[in-house]
């Protein structure tokens, strides 16, 4: 491999040749070789919606010439379209302000723009960081990576499951089916009825989530090293948001108060804990899926799901609900990121929170992981869910808990004994009903109608 000679206020290094970074970038890729995880992708790109929108408000207040804002703006884009990929090596695991990937971000550009401009133009420091600190960047980086995240791929995927599970209760309306409490027989519900509860979950889950963005959207950018705006100039802070609203289509608005805004999480924490709230859900859907599913012969089976994939090595035939377990897995990890998330924010000392890369890692890989497996587990599983109606009749005529409807003409307690001899005996409610001289044959048949119990959507 060939090297380059790269410096900094440390002196100099060696870089390699095919890359933009420079002498900060290399010394935290050569001293925090630790795990694989890197800074994500999406924090990159939020980074140069941040850079570009510097560059244009240092130029709107008079600080940067236009040749050199341009120059960021072009290498921004570039980074934006993937064209500098394999330039942001580093490791979550560095400092805890994120100042590293402040400057790889800081020297890319500055090494590609002076490529391009075929001269020596740009400053990763005094140019590219002009009016800015890692200390403002990169929670500014935080949030706009939240926003675009959540708007441009979570809301879509969990508005996509949404709109199957509406279609599904219109498909299926009018079946009735046993309703169950505490893994126990209740009383009936029907098929849509049970989905609609499923798809309003993830509805309200989605107001939540939604609601979370309108604090994501204030920006820590202008309040530099401790949020006093040292070194930025007059309204740098509101143009900066300004630009970022331009290029991103979001509304993004300068924080009012940037010690706030440096130190505290809470935005990312509340934020993060609706992402929990949707796991939650889906791991009870998810749950509820595979059990109805379970089977073929010695579960519930009142649902048919996809057979996707042979279940089993050793036994023929076998196919599991992968993409329930596929789901519930991914319910597990974002809860467990909502524990590191909230752990994370809670490391705010002084002026400055720490621990922000391991908080936006887990946060970004919570958002990544609920969007891939809600689109997963509508297209190859949810949208082939078909009812086994012959076993939900079944299940529903066996079901004792139907004596319920009983109550008004019987009484809460004679009821109870009409349940508990049908089952000792096992016989039916209506043979128990009538042995005990509770009711005729003749009444029972006048009173006793399941597939009304489930109310008008049945």
């Amino acid at each position: 491999m060939e090297y380059r000679k790269e410096h900094d206020s440390m002196g100099e290094i060696l870089v390699p040749a095919d890359r933009y970074w420079g002498a900060q970038t290399q010394r935290s890729f050569d001293n925090f070789r630790i795990g694989t995880e890197k800074i994500p992708e999406e924090i990159i790109r939020a980074f140069s919606y941040l850079k570009q929108a510097a560059a244009i408000a240092n130029l709107r207040l008079s600080r940067l010439d236009e040749e050199r804002a341009q120059l960021i703006s072009r290498v921004a884009e570039e980074i934006r379209e993937g064209k500098l990929a394999g330039n942001f090596p580093l490791a979550v695991w560095q400092t805890g302000s994120g100042t590293q990937s402040n400057m790889n971000v800081n020297e890319v550009i500055a090494n590609r723009g002076n490529e391009l401009a075929g001269k020596k133009l740009l400053h990763p420091n005094d140019h590219v960081n002009m009016s800015q600190s890692s200390n403002d960047t990169f929670p500014t980086a935080m949030h706009i990576a939240a926003v675009l995240e959540i708007r441009d791929r979570l809301l879509p995927a969990i508005d996509l499951i949404c709109g199957t599970f509406r279609t599904l209760e219109d498909k299926y309306r009018g079946i009735v089916k046993s309703g169950r409490t505490h893994l126990q027989d209740a009383v009936p519900i029907s098929f849509s009825q049970e989905i609609s509860g499923w798809r309003a979950s993830l509805e309200y889950d989605r107001e939540m989530i939604e609601a979370s963005l309108a604090p994501l959207s204030y920006l820590a950018l202008g309040g530099t090293a401790v949020g006093t705006g040292l070194n930025a100039p007059e309204n740098f802070d509101a143009e900066a948001a300004k630009a970022v609203t331009e290029l991103t289509g979001c509304t993004f608005r300068t924080s009012g108060n940037k010690y706030h805004a440096l130190t505290s999480k809470s935005e990312l924490t509340a934020a993060h804990g609706a992402l929990k709230a949707l796991a939650a859900d889906m791991m009870k859907i998810a749950n509820d899926v595979r059990w109805l599913s379970s089977g073929p012969r010695c579960g519930l089976g009142e649902i048919r799901i996809p057979e996707n994939e042979p279940g089993s090595s050793i036994m023929p035939g076998k196919v599991n609900p992968t993409q329930c377990e596929s789901v519930t897995m991914v319910a597990v990890q974002v809860m467990a990121n909502d524990t590191a998330v909230g752990i994370a924010a809670s490391q705010g000392n002084f002026e400055l929170n720490v621990f922000m890369p391991v908080l936006i890692y887990n946060f970004l890989q919570s958002v990544r992981l609920l969007s891939d497996s809600l689109r997963s587990f509508n297209d190859h599983c949810v949208t082939g869910i078909e009812p086994v109606r012959e076993k939900m009749h079944e299940n529903l005529h066996r079901s004792l808990m139907l004596v319920t409807c009983l109550n008004p003409y019987i009484g809460y307690e004679n009821a109870a004994k009409t349940v508990k001899k049908a089952f000792a005996d096992n016989i039916s409610l209506k043979e128990a009903c009538v042995a005990l001289g509770f009711l005729t044959a003749e009444r029972f048949d006048e009173v006793f109608r399941p597939e009304e119990m489930a109310g008008e959507d049945a």
